[in-house]
Order: C-alpha cells, then structure tokens, then sequence
C-alpha cells in the first residue's frame, strides 16, 4: 500500500520542521506555494489533508477554499497562522475550512484530523452455535473516522457507560466523566465529540493540571496585545478556538478557585473576556470534563465550586476501573497485541495460558492505558514467539537463569552478526537493556518530553525514569 500523502501550501521554512515526524509516521508530505500548483498536486497524488498558510505571498486561501467545494473529493483544509483573529478563524470556517490552527503545527493535533484510510472489506462472520453463543464485544467505531475511537469491552459496567453516552452525544450537555487514572477517560470524550452533530467542527483538549493559573487563564480565554509581559499579539483561547464544536477541560479539579468563576460564567452565559481585553466574545462551544479525584469530595473540603460542579455535572459518566472488568483484560489485551504487532512487523501473536492468567490475576492499577504500554514491551520481548508472563517484566524473578544466558549470549552476537533483514530478526536478537532504552524514549517522544507523563504510561517513578536518562546521557544519547 502506498504512503498517504499531506500537502502544505506555504513556505518551506515554516513546514519543514514537520516533515521527519510525518515520514516516521508513513505520511509523505507535498509542498506548494500557489493554488494553481496546489491543484494540480490534489489532482495528481490525492492527499488525504491539506494545511495552508494565508501569510504565504502570492497566496489566497479563500480562492482555494471556495474552489474546494466545487470539486468533488477535495481533501479536508486545515488554516494554520502565527496570529489570527476570532472573525478571520470564523470566517475561514464559514468558507469550508476543517479548521484554524495557531502555529507551530504539531503531530499530536494532526494526527488526530488524519482521514483513516478505506477499510478493507471484512469477510462474512462464521455462524455462531446456539448451544454456545458468545457475548459480543462493544467496539464502537464513530461515523467518518473507522476504527480511530474504539472503545472495546464486553463487562456490562462498559455496556451502560457506552449506552448512556450513545444516548446523549447529540445534545449540548455538559458531561464529566470520571474515573481512576487510565480508564480512558479522553476516548468518551472523543466518543462524545464524534457522535454528535459538531463532528465536522473542532475538538479542543486542555489539561488543567498541565499549567499554573495565569497560563492557563490565557490558553482557555486568549489574551489581548500587551495584556502582560511577552504578550506582543493577541492570541485565540481555547474556548474560540472550539467555537462550534467541543471543549474538553481534562483534570478540572485541579483548576484554581479564582479560574472556576471564570469558567461558570462561560457555562452559564456563554461569553467572556480576554485576558487585558474589553470586548465580550460570545461561543457556542460544548463543555465536557473529566477527572480521576472523588469530586464530590473536593466541593465539601472547599477546593471546588459547589455551583460549578452542579453546572458540570448534567450527565455524569463513571467508568470503571480495569480491574473491575474481569475477562475485558483478556479481550484489550489481544486488541493492543494485534496493534502493535502489525506496528513492528510481526503479525499476529497469541498468549500462552499462563500470560492469560496473569493477564487475569494482576490488578492494574494504571487501568488501561498501563494495559498498552505493557503489551508494547511484551511485543517487542516476545518477538515472533507466543506472550509469556516473563515478557511483561513485572519483576527479575519471572527471568530463568538460562533466559539470562540467552541475554548475554545475545548481546555478545550483536557485534559480530550481519544487520538483520527484517523487524522481527531485529527484535529477536535485541538486547533487554536496548528494548528497555527504546520504550523509555519512545514514550518520552509520545509525551513531548513530559518526565512525569513518561514515567506514568511506563509504570515506574520519575525518580527511576531520571536516573535512566542520565545514564543515557553519559552513554551520550541526546535526551
């Protein structure tokens, strides 16, 4: 199959920095600097997305968004600018826009826009016996986006979480979804977000524990030029940025008292200031928040808002902890399995009894999102083989003597063997430590460089993660 492809209208300087991450990603990326180029680009290589950039000289990004509705197949056009208006980003949208980015484009946005490709056509189902009929798992694909927001289980505790979200993605209440750390909190949202009439509109996140209270005043509501020092343009709040579409305050507890009136405000009356602004600015935006603390706990110990949490609270969803959803462990565990082995070139690979069980036995406690990354290390350990307990590393004793033997054994090959031919005689060849270093990095990049966020998606302590960068360094890996 070959790679899809993004086009950039703009200029080189102000894209290119994107590039190697697109092409990791199995993206090619085009550039143009005119629409007559621009057109025969979409023409010729079908893109599956185009960003363009209006400060491009010689450029009219209206001209290309109305040309876009009159030829059919015309990719999504996402408008991304160094400054931009709350009336230049409507207006853009108005016009045909996907949506209006303030730069620098990053890959955690983009690749949440990314068009899926066509699925292939899947065969007949087998014919179930009526003696033994199995529960049919929840995997929920939302419309326009096949496959990217699945939320998987059979334990009816899903079923009725995923139920009652069906029923009330289409209506503009607010919804806070809660739950412990991991339980998938995010992916409701996007549930939420993807099954309700703003589809086709923006779908903005911020994490309120991410920043402290005068940032995050400035990224939920924007701010005016010279509104306080380093301010030299006005910038686009989230809550403008999501205008028609949805809102996802993640970890609201941790927003400040002062911020929470604020907010009320914005749910009660639909408007507010920018920050050092004078003008009111009016949005229809759909609010939806989540968090992992006992909330109703947070109001009576006064760190948060008792009307706030009455405004927020409409629809409540509670998702439950992974270790309450008995045989799902086994079921998401063969899903992330499949995932990355198709990721890493190995195809399918099955778990022996004894990984089931364990798989069963353990209690999760960073819920589903430890479930992914453990099955990544068990990918990449068990390389073609079948999933044993001894591939999740949970602890030295699971490794055998003669397991060890075959470490050494394998490290001293490394040096003197021919380059592998292929990921999977790559993997099975790769020292422990190697395997180790790759998935602290990895989650590294995933995070963006957050040392806290990394070391929770690898279930160790900062402290440990800190002390593996530094040997690194001294190894003199750039981290």
């Amino acid at each position: 199959m070959t790679a899809r492809t993004v086009l950039f209208i703009a200029e080189p300087q102000s894209v290119t920095a994107i590039f190697p991450t697109l092409k990791e990603a199995g993206l090619q990326a085009g550039l143009a600097d005119n629409i007559t180029g621009a057109l025969g680009f979409i023409k010729k290589s079908k893109p599956c997305l185009v960003f363009c950039r209006p400060q491009l000289q010689g450029f009219n990004v209206e001209a290309l968004l109305e040309q876009s509705s009159t030829i059919e197949g015309f990719p999504p056009v996402v408008v991304f600018s160094a400054t931009g208006s709350a009336e230049e980003a409507t207006r853009y949208l108005e016009l045909g826009a996907r949506d209006f980015w303030l730069e620098p484009l990053v890959w955690d946005k983009i690749k949440l826009i990314l068009p899926e490709e066509a699925p292939e056509p899947e065969p007949a189902p087998e014919p179930v016996s009526p003696a033994a009929p199995s529960a049919p798992a929840a995997a929920i694909t939302t419309p326009g986006a096949p496959g990217r927001f699945q939320i998987i289980g059979r334990h009816p505790a899903v079923l009725r979480v995923l139920a009652l979200a069906k029923q009330v993605a289409k209506s503009k209440a607010t919804v806070l979804i809660s739950g412990e750390s991991g339980t998938g909190k995010e992916m409701f949202a996007r549930y939420l977000h993807h099954n309700s009439d703003r589809i086709d509109k923006p779908f903005v996140a911020i994490n309120c524990a991410a920043l402290p209270e005068h940032l995050l005043e400035s990224e939920l509501f924007g701010h005016e030029k010279g509104a306080f020092t380093g301010a030299i343009n006005r910038k686009l709040g989230k809550f403008e940025l999501a205008n028609g579409g949805t809102i996802l305050l993640d970890e609201i507890t941790e927003m400040d008292l002062g911020l929470q009136a604020k907010l009320l405000r914005v749910l009660q009356e639909s408007e507010f200031d920018r920050v050092g602004g004078v003008e009111t600015v009016n949005v229809d935006v759909r609010v939806l928040a989540t968090t992992n603390r006992d909330i109703e706990g947070t109001v009576n110990e006064g760190k948060f808002r008792q009307d706030l949490f009455y405004r927020l609270n409409v629809i409540p969803l509670k998702l439950p902890a992974l270790s309450q959803r008995g045989e799902d462990v086994v079921l998401l565990a063969e899903y992330f399995v499949n995932k990355f082995g198709a990721t890493y070139g190995l195809g399918q690979l099955a778990f022996t009894e004894e990984a089931k069980k364990w798989l069963m036995s353990y209690d999760w406690p960073g819920n589903v999102r430890e479930l992914q990354n453990l099955m990544e290390r068990a990918v990449l350990l068990a390389g073609a083989g079948p999933i044993q307990p001894k591939h999740f590393l949970m602890g030295d004793e699971q490794w055998t003597p003669d397991d060890l033997a075959s470490v050494d054994a394998d490290q001293q090959a490394v040096s003197s063997a021919p380059p592998p031919s292929s990921a999977a005689e790559a993997l099975s060849v790769m020292p422990i430590h190697e395997m180790e270093k790759r998935l602290i990095l990895k989650s590294l990049q995933e995070t963006t460089g957050n040392r806290t966020r990394a070391a929770e998606l690898l279930g160790i302590s900062v402290r440990t993660l800190r002390n593996k960068l530094n040997e690194y360094k001294k190894q003199g890996v750039d981290v």
